[in-house]
């Protein structure tokens, strides 16, 4: 009965919290219904485009920033998802010009960022089993595309696939815990990844092997949601230490 009225309280708790998080999620909503709504052609990259693609990503990172300011402190974790956001932003300009040969230079970019949200994540508890069925889930993934790629961006993609998959087994590892024990913020970041696989399969698979009907929409909305999932966990970021130093 304790335990149920901890989880309870820590629910209520954490609803709290996201409903006071709400009006600083604004920029980021605004600036994602502008890239929508302006929906701007990828055949004639710009500045502009530049601007509304990562627009979205640079206000989460604002909100991250926002929160430890508002909290009174930055702690190592949103530090660390901060700058896979500042990452995640430089990769859509790069994106942006990828016909223009900018493309591999895009997702390395989203490779750093990958590594500092695993980096945030830590590697306990560690979880072995997590690893290797999400190893196997990747390799099938990408060897549903390989065929489908020629020159570096073979090594490139395979490069950001595997930093991929390390980053969604900490954040699925951290989640699958007891219920006493999981957080919110875990939960979060764990829905976000399987997101963010998602997101980037459907772009791999619609660029290089074939088109797929509405592969932008479901691509980038996929894409932010992801980066949203991932912000929400900084909202009890000391919550998630506690629970790292436990295990």
């Amino acid at each position: 009965m304790d335990i149920m009225n901890y989880d309870s309280r820590r629910g209520k708790t954490m609803f709290a919290k996201v409903k006071r998080t709400i009006p600083k999620l604004v920029p980021f909503v605004i600036s994602t219904c502008v890239y929508f709504a302006l929906w701007l052609p990828t055949s004639h990259p710009s500045w502009l485009s530049a601007l509304v693609k990562s627009l979205p990503a640079l206000c989460l990172a604002f909100f991250v920033l926002a929160h430890g300011l508002s909290v009174g402190k930055i702690s190592s974790y949103s530090r660390k998802i901060l700058l896979g956001f500042l990452f995640s932003a430089l990769g859509d300009v790069f994106l942006i010009w990828g016909d223009q040969g900018f493309f591999s230079h895009g997702v390395l970019t989203f490779t750093v960022g990958q590594f500092f949200f695993t980096t945030a994540l830590g590697f306990r508890p560690l979880r072995l089993w997590i690893a290797v069925v999400l190893l196997l889930l990747g390799a099938a993934l990408y060897a549903t595309i390989y065929s489908c790629l020629d020159g570096p961006v073979t090594y490139v993609l395979g490069c950001y696939s595997t930093m991929l998959t390390l980053m969604s087994w900490r954040a699925i590892a951290r989640a699958c815990c007891p219920a006493n024990q999981r957080t919110w913020g875990s939960l979060f970041i764990a829905v976000g990844a399987v997101v963010f696989i998602l997101s980037d399969f459907t772009l791999a698979f619609d660029r290089f092997c074939v088109p797929l009907p509405h592969a932008r929409f479901v691509v980038m909305s996929t894409y932010y949601l992801a980066l949203m999932l991932i912000s929400l966990s900084v909202l009890d970021h000391t919550e998630r230490d506690n629970l790292w130093k436990r295990n």
